[in-house]
């Protein structure tokens, strides 16, 4: 079971990777280009959504990274209570949007040069339906602070689901196949869509024979063998009551895979880490001498984060009447978020790590009404006031201009 949880991990780790391993290495909270909210929030949001999926025995594993950036570049999109209910919902209340994007814009930045043995590419694109006219401040600022360039597309063409899936496989290195459905609904405008795709091999590789088959209990009872991956030696690590935690150092050890070993059951261990444990947990690694096992896994994982997120106080994004991104593009028709796709794939073996995650915010306008016809009256027209009770007319008249 506690594969589940240091899998986000792995992924949180792209942000507070390095805790204690050296004060040099808490980049993302010391720079001055990085608003340490923004990290902490980043972190915190990535907690309470693993809670709200994982409420089954299924592993579950999450980019909060990839998740923030495409709700990131959408928020640009939205007035009054739409943007501060997001903001809310991904834990930053009370940063300013400027404050939000160079924040983002920093931490891409930073880590597309964090690690010469490391590979790690950030990506995001938008994609408009090509008779739909967008806001040009609302795709400069996608252009600016997250290289989002806005291709158009004809949406009912075949081959535009073809397009925006190719750039999605492209940019996890083949790992996630794509995020848009074969036929795209007349209703969508616009897909706002991050990539992030991770690949590096341990500092410390496994030796491939002494990989061992042994049992492993999940939570729902059923015993299984797995390849159990066996090492030792220095590693950072730490103990308490309720778990135990060793660091797995990537490359020259900026990233890094904290795995936390609950002593009891995984639920009620994710029920009580809040972030202000997590980062009090990252400095109580302390180096020391040991010997551990890991399963080799490989998997992928697929969730919609539409219900999660409006469990988190983002419904009025979703709903088509009350949401207001009337910064994306004149308005009406109305717009809102239909679906938050999100998609994962990682396989962890004894050289190293594979990473993908992807994230698409779906944009659609109201639908138009349905009526059985459709009158313009714009040319001369006869009128006639009655009482429908008596049949007498009232009135009778011709209107040949309009005064």
């Amino acid at each position: 079971m506690f594969k589940k949880f240091f899998l986000l991990l792995m992924v949180l780790g792209f942000l507070a990777s390095c805790g204690q391993q050296s004060k040099e290495q808490k980049l993302l909270y010391t720079s001055e280009d990085v608003h340490k909210e923004v990290v902490f929030g980043t972190n915190d949001f990535g907690f309470q959504m693993l809670r709200k999926i994982k409420e089954t025995d299924q592993n579950s594993l999450i980019s909060p990274l990839s998740i923030s950036l495409a709700l990131a570049m959408t928020v640009n999109g939205a007035n009054g209570d739409t943007k501060e209910a997001m903001l809310d919902a991904m834990q930053l209340k009370g940063v300013s949007l400027d404050g939000v994007n160079q924040s983002y814009q920093a931490i891409t930045n930073m880590m597309k040069y964090t690690d010469p043995k490391v590979q790690l590419s950030i990506a995001n694109s938008l994609w408009g339906r090509e008779d739909k006219s967008f806001n040009d401040e609302f795709v400069a600022k996608a252009n600016d602070f997250y290289e989002a360039k806005l291709t158009l597309l004809d949406f009912q063409a075949p081959t535009a689901s073809k397009t925006i899936n190719s750039w999605v496989k492209e940019k996890t290195e083949g790992k996630i196949e794509g995020i848009v459905e074969d036929e795209i609904d007349r209703d969508t405008v616009l897909f706002l869509i991050n990539a992030i795709y991770f690949q590096s091999d341990w500092k410390n590789q496994f030796d491939k024979n002494r990989t061992i088959e042994k049992d492993f209990f999940p939570s729902n009872g059923k015993q299984q063998k797995v390849k159990m991956m066996v090492n030792d030696g220095e590693y950072q690590y730490f103990e308490n009551e309720i778990v135990e935690g060793i660091r797995l150092p990537y490359g020259e050890g900026r990233m890094v895979m904290d795995v936390f070993l609950p002593r009891e059951g995984m639920n009620q261990f994710l029920e009580e880490l809040t972030i202000n444990e997590w980062e009090n947990m990252l400095t109580r690694f302390e180096m020391k001498n040991g010997y551990f096992e890991l399963p080799r896994f490989t998997f992928e994982y697929e969730e919609s984060l539409k219900d999660v997120l409006k469990a988190l106080g983002m419904e009025i994004a979703f709903d088509e009447q009350k949401a207001n991104f009337g910064k994306i593009a004149p308005i009406p028709p109305n717009l809102y978020i239909s679906d938050v796709l999100h998609k994962t794939f990682i396989e962890v073996n004894e050289e190293g790590t594979e990473a993908a995650a992807v994230t698409s915010v779906e944009i659609k306008e109201e639908s138009a009404p349905m009526f059985d016809f459709h009158l313009e009256v714009n040319r001369p027209f006869l009128f006639i006031i009655h009482d429908l009770e008596t049949g007498v007319i009232l009135f009778i008249g011709v209107t040949e201009e309009i005064n």
